[in-house]
């Protein structure tokens, strides 16, 4: 059951009028999970706890996209919709801009992107702490994510397979495809990827771990102009040969309109599953009107008639029902490919650095701190005109 204490902060926040936020991005349902451990990343974390949890519960951990709130995409998606309906507790971990200036998780930066470091033990310490004060289940913890926050599912998926029994990455990258800001955008256009055996051996080397490992459900639309889908290829390579499935898939079919590929192991348990959305930009997949209708149109929320917040839940085997909403809210798949790019990624303003530089970071050495701001606004505008978005 949710402490009384969230309940109290609740309440307060309502009356005092702070029960919606001001960006527009609907109402804010989360709490602050206070006192985590040394949060080495300088993140935020929020929580969603139904009043009803039942007993060892399961945990779904979900990570917002570049320029996204927790609030924002749990109104958006629908997770704790879903949470309500179906007795699981919700973690968001929330990015800083003193981390990065347009709120995207640093899925590119070394020293966040490691076993006990950084933004990835921030995220781990996070798990401890909720999975503690409401005792949850430890054996079903979920991670899932979109764009940037895709692309730090992979990294928590990496460095502590033995925390998750599934994951979900969304327009997201493999983990070990970049380790550089101009590797960030060149990955993000589908340029100069690592070999499969290059990241499969990332994967590997990112963790002790040999098994078992979670499953994977990976998502991407086929317009996608911001990342292209030929990470969604990378991701399922590099989870398939550490699962040692056969590279064709077991099944194929069609869900919602959209095509589904299946790959099982020799007991016909489904490991792996891969969701092409036919026609769909960049953001996660929703229907807000159906069978299965969760969330709200909104950028990057994209009203496209497959709720991937549900057909994800359901593949982890965490979903018993539907949720369905009397009315449609506007679809919101319209955006321009140069506006996606320049909103959905890291683009710092013109001089900033894209990267980590809150005191409580762990200290860099010289020779790994930041470039200058010349140097920086050099690598933003080549990939700016390397992207056909400046001249």
């Amino acid at each position: 059951m949710r402490k009384i204490s969230d309940t109290i902060t609740r309440l307060a926040a309502f009356r005092a009028g702070q029960g919606f936020q001001s960006n527009g991005q609907g109402r804010d349902r989360l709490s602050d999970l206070a006192d985590f451990g040394s949060n080495p990343g300088a993140l935020r974390a929020r929580i969603y706890v139904p009043d009803d949890l039942p007993e060892a519960a399961p945990l779904v951990v979900v990570l917002h996209g570049c320029t996204q709130t927790a609030a924002g995409y749990d109104h958006g998606s629908g997770w704790s919709q879903l949470a309500d309906q179906d007795g699981f507790a919700l973690l968001f971990p929330e990015q800083q801009r003193a981390n990065n200036p347009n709120l995207c998780f640093n899925w590119f930066v070394p020293s966040d992107t490691k076993r006990n470091g950084g933004e990835a033990l921030s995220i781990r310490q996070m798990i401890e702490a909720v999975v503690v004060e409401y005792g949850l289940d430890p054996e079903r913890i979920f991670i899932t994510g979109l764009s940037a926050g895709g692309a730090m599912t992979s990294v928590m998926l990496a460095c502590y397979p033995e925390v998750f029994a599934g994951g979900a990455i969304i327009a997201g990258l493999p983990y070990g495809s970049a380790k550089t800001i101009p590797e960030a955008f060149d990955r993000m256009r589908g340029h100069g990827a690592p070999s499969e055996r290059q990241l499969q051996k990332a994967l590997r080397d990112a963790s002790p771990h040999r098994g078992p490992w979670p499953s994977i459900s990976v998502w991407h639309g086929s317009a996608d102009q911001t990342v292209a889908s030929s990470n969604a290829d990378a991701i399922v390579g590099q989870w398939r040969a550490i699962h040692g499935l056969d590279a064709r898939s077991t099944r194929s079919e069609v869900v919602d309109g959209h095509s589904r590929h299946v790959w099982c192991n020799a007991k016909g348990q489904e490991l792996i599953e891969e969701y092409r959305i036919a026609g769909m930009g960049h953001g996660t997949p929703l229907d807000t009107a159906g069978d299965a209708a969760l969330g709200a149109g909104a950028p990057f929320m994209l009203d496209v008639g497959i709720c991937s917040t549900w057909h994800i839940a359901r593949f982890w085997g965490i979903a018993k029902s539907c949720v369905k909403r009397d009315a449609k809210p506007a679809r919101a798949n319209s955006e321009a490919p140069a506006a996606s790019f320049a909103r959905a990624f890291s683009m710092p303003k013109v001089g900033v650095p894209n990267v980590p530089h809150s005191a409580k970071r762990a200290n860099i050495p010289p020779s790994q701190k930041p470039n200058s701001a010349a140097g920086i606004r050099k690598v933003i505008e080549d990939a700016l005109r390397s992207a056909g978005l400046m001249h």
